[in-house]
């Protein structure tokens, strides 16, 4: 089978060296994925979506943002690049787990435990969220925008979560909303600017 050779962006092999390119570049989908579930939960938490239509994320949760950026990362991986490998499996993950949280495990929690567990889970994604803005800030201007909204969609969640606080949390809807903006942006602009 011939190998076909795709040029690599000179910042983006200088930050992150991908020595096999016979795989697409993942990261559109990745991002796309990432942005798509991002948007419809956020939707629900800056109060858009109505009690009762939340549910919707979940399907979207498992498959979409969960699988499709778990197989972004796995390629990811096939490619060589550990930031995008690091970055989408642990998102996929972070989907796959909160679609299993909701469906399985929330309804479960005593009502005392609820705001700090809820709040811990999501602060958890924020620190991890933060050390990845510091490898995004290697790759593009683009990507680390999405990665400094992400940072503050979690925190501010968390804040809402742990507090109890409708108001906190809707603002980190819309902060989520422009995160998956910002992810759009990302993903096409990659898209986009490898098509021939």
């Amino acid at each position: 089978m011939d190998t076909i050779s795709v040029p690599v962006p000179p910042i983006a092999a200088k930050a992150f060296p991908v020595t096999d390119t016979s795989v697409a570049d993942p990261a559109p989908l990745g991002l796309a994925a990432f942005a798509l579930t991002t948007f419809v939960l956020s939707c629900v938490n800056a109060g858009l979506i109505g009690k009762g239509g939340d549910f919707v994320v979940l399907g979207l949760a498992l498959a979409y943002g969960g699988l499709a950026q778990l197989g972004a990362g796995m390629w990811e991986f096939k490619r060589n690049s550990v930031f995008g490998a690091t970055a989408f499996t642990t998102y996929g993950a972070f989907w796959m787990s909160f679609a299993l949280l909701v469906t399985f495990y929330a309804g479960k929690l005593p009502a005392e435990t609820v705001p700090s567990a809820i709040g811990t889970f999501l602060l958890a994604w924020g620190i991890f969220s933060v050390y990845m803005t510091f490898g995004a800030a290697k790759v593009s201007v683009p990507l680390l925008v999405t990665f400094v909204l992400v940072d503050d969609t979690f925190f501010l969640l968390a804040a809402g979560a742990y507090a109890s606080m409708p108001a906190v949390t809707h603002m980190g809807g819309y902060f989520g909303i422009a995160t998956a903006i910002a992810a759009w942006y990302t993903s096409a602009k990659g898209l986009l600017g490898r098509m021939r």
